[in-house]
Protein backbone atom coordinates (compact mmCIF):
# COMPACT_ATOMS: atom_id res chain seq x y z
CA UNK A 1 0.00 0.00 0.00
CA UNK A 2 1.37 3.41 -0.93
CA UNK A 3 -0.05 5.63 1.79
CA UNK A 4 -1.47 5.24 5.26
CA UNK A 5 -4.78 6.77 4.10
CA UNK A 6 -5.45 4.10 1.48
CA UNK A 7 -7.73 1.17 2.27
CA UNK A 8 -6.57 -2.43 1.90
CA UNK A 9 -10.06 -3.97 1.69
CA UNK A 10 -10.13 -4.31 -2.11
CA UNK A 11 -6.70 -5.91 -2.24
CA UNK A 12 -7.41 -8.27 0.67
CA UNK A 13 -10.74 -9.31 -0.88
CA UNK A 14 -9.05 -10.12 -4.20
CA UNK A 15 -6.31 -12.16 -2.49
CA UNK A 16 -8.81 -14.03 -0.32
CA UNK A 17 -11.01 -14.74 -3.35
CA UNK A 18 -8.16 -16.59 -5.11
CA UNK A 19 -7.47 -18.71 -2.04
CA UNK A 20 -4.61 -16.98 -0.25
CA UNK A 21 -4.17 -18.60 3.15
CA UNK A 22 -2.45 -15.66 4.84
CA UNK A 23 -2.29 -11.98 3.89
CA UNK A 24 0.60 -9.69 4.87
CA UNK A 25 0.12 -5.93 4.56
CA UNK A 26 2.62 -3.10 4.89
CA UNK A 27 1.20 0.42 4.86
CA UNK A 28 4.39 1.73 3.28
CA UNK A 29 5.47 2.65 -0.22
CA UNK A 30 6.62 -0.19 -2.47
CA UNK A 31 9.83 1.75 -3.01
CA UNK A 32 10.63 1.53 0.72
CA UNK A 33 13.27 -1.18 1.31
CA UNK A 34 12.44 -1.63 5.01
CA UNK A 35 9.04 -3.35 4.91
CA UNK A 36 8.61 -5.63 7.94
CA UNK A 37 5.47 -7.36 6.66
CA UNK A 38 7.14 -8.16 3.33
CA UNK A 39 10.06 -9.68 5.22
CA UNK A 40 7.64 -11.68 7.40
CA UNK A 41 5.87 -12.87 4.25
CA UNK A 42 9.12 -13.96 2.59
CA UNK A 43 10.13 -15.78 5.80
CA UNK A 44 6.71 -17.51 5.89
CA UNK A 45 6.87 -18.89 2.33
CA UNK A 46 7.99 -22.50 1.87
CA UNK A 47 8.94 -24.53 -1.23
CA UNK A 48 5.80 -25.30 -3.22
CA UNK A 49 4.04 -22.09 -2.07
CA UNK A 50 3.10 -19.30 -4.45
CA UNK A 51 3.49 -15.72 -3.23
CA UNK A 52 0.51 -13.80 -4.62
CA UNK A 53 0.25 -10.02 -4.80
CA UNK A 54 -2.58 -7.82 -5.98
CA UNK A 55 -0.29 -6.05 -8.45
CA UNK A 56 3.43 -5.83 -9.21
CA UNK A 57 3.79 -2.38 -7.69
CA UNK A 58 2.78 -3.85 -4.31
CA UNK A 59 5.93 -5.99 -4.26
CA UNK A 60 8.37 -3.31 -5.44
CA UNK A 61 8.76 -0.41 -7.79
CA UNK A 62 12.29 -1.06 -8.95
CA UNK A 63 12.97 -3.59 -11.69
CA UNK A 64 16.07 -4.70 -9.80
CA UNK A 65 14.10 -5.32 -6.60
CA UNK A 66 11.30 -7.18 -8.37
CA UNK A 67 13.71 -9.41 -10.25
CA UNK A 68 15.78 -10.03 -7.12
CA UNK A 69 12.75 -10.95 -4.99
CA UNK A 70 11.15 -13.17 -7.64
CA UNK A 71 14.54 -14.74 -8.45
CA UNK A 72 15.08 -15.50 -4.77
CA UNK A 73 11.60 -17.02 -4.54
CA UNK A 74 12.32 -19.17 -7.58
CA UNK A 75 15.63 -20.41 -6.11
CA UNK A 76 13.72 -21.49 -3.00
CA UNK A 77 11.05 -23.31 -5.02
CA UNK A 78 8.41 -20.65 -4.42
CA UNK A 79 6.20 -19.39 -7.24
CA UNK A 80 5.05 -15.83 -7.76
CA UNK A 81 1.68 -14.60 -8.97
CA UNK A 82 0.36 -11.10 -9.62
CA UNK A 83 -3.41 -10.87 -10.00
CA UNK A 84 -3.68 -7.50 -11.75
CA UNK A 85 -1.13 -8.31 -14.44
CA UNK A 86 -2.21 -12.00 -14.65
CA UNK A 87 1.37 -13.20 -14.16
CA UNK A 88 2.18 -16.65 -12.80
CA UNK A 89 5.90 -17.45 -12.77
CA UNK A 90 5.27 -21.13 -12.16
CA UNK A 91 4.96 -21.39 -15.96
CA UNK A 92 7.68 -20.54 -18.54
CA UNK A 93 5.36 -18.06 -20.29
CA UNK A 94 4.49 -16.45 -16.96
CA UNK A 95 8.17 -16.10 -16.11
CA UNK A 96 8.78 -14.26 -19.41
CA UNK A 97 5.72 -12.05 -18.97
CA UNK A 98 6.89 -11.15 -15.45
CA UNK A 99 10.12 -9.70 -16.82
CA UNK A 100 8.27 -7.71 -19.49
CA UNK A 101 5.72 -6.30 -17.00
CA UNK A 102 8.40 -5.53 -14.41
CA UNK A 103 10.29 -3.48 -17.01
CA UNK A 104 7.09 -1.64 -17.96
CA UNK A 105 6.24 -0.93 -14.30
CA UNK A 106 9.67 0.61 -13.75
CA UNK A 107 9.33 2.63 -16.96
CA UNK A 108 5.96 4.04 -15.84
CA UNK A 109 7.38 4.98 -12.43
CA UNK A 110 10.30 6.78 -14.09
CA UNK A 111 7.87 8.70 -16.31
CA UNK A 112 5.89 9.81 -13.26
CA UNK A 113 9.05 10.93 -11.44
CA UNK A 114 10.29 12.75 -14.56
CA UNK A 115 6.93 14.51 -14.96
CA UNK A 116 7.00 15.56 -11.32
CA UNK A 117 10.50 16.99 -11.67
CA UNK A 118 9.50 18.85 -14.85
CA UNK A 119 6.44 20.29 -13.09
CA UNK A 120 8.55 21.46 -10.15
CA UNK A 121 11.12 23.03 -12.48
CA UNK A 122 8.37 24.85 -14.40
CA UNK A 123 6.87 26.16 -11.14
CA UNK A 124 10.30 27.40 -10.03
CA UNK A 125 10.83 29.07 -13.43
CA UNK A 126 7.55 30.96 -12.88
CA UNK A 127 8.95 32.20 -9.57
CA UNK A 128 6.73 30.02 -7.43
CA UNK A 129 8.16 29.16 -4.02
CA UNK A 130 8.05 25.46 -3.20
CA UNK A 131 8.40 23.84 0.18
CA UNK A 132 8.87 25.67 3.45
Amino acid sequence: MSTRDQNLDRQIAALTEVGCVRVFADKLSGKNADRPELQACLDYCRPGDTLTVHELSRLGRSLQDLIAIVGDLRRHGIGFRSLHEAIDTTTPAGHLVFHVFAALAEFMRELIVEGTHEGLAAARARGQRLGR
